[in-house]
């Protein structure tokens, strides 16, 4: 099994941008609501197609890509 089974990429939808199994909710959307003092409760309540475990892999997959590293270039040599 995937480890992001529900987090979905499609071209027409959202332009590609992650969200959540093929619906018009954004990993950023879930991010942004629980950044700014949303529950997972009150998300649900707010979007009821979505599901708890939308929202844990949202994190979960947010959380995988802020540890991504920066590796910047070098400056060419003179």
């Amino acid at each position: 099994m995937n480890a992001f089974d529900r987090i979905t990429f499609a071209q027409n939808i959202m332009g590609g941008r992650a969200c959540v199994r093929g619906m018009r909710i954004t990993v950023s959307l879930l991010v942004n609501l629980i950044a700014n003092g949303m529950t997972t409760s009150e998300i649900l309540k707010e979007y009821p197609d979505l599901e708890a475990e939308d929202i844990q892999q949202a994190l979960a997959y947010a959380a995988a890509l802020a540890n991504d590293e920066f590796h910047p270039f070098a400056p060419a040599a003179a």
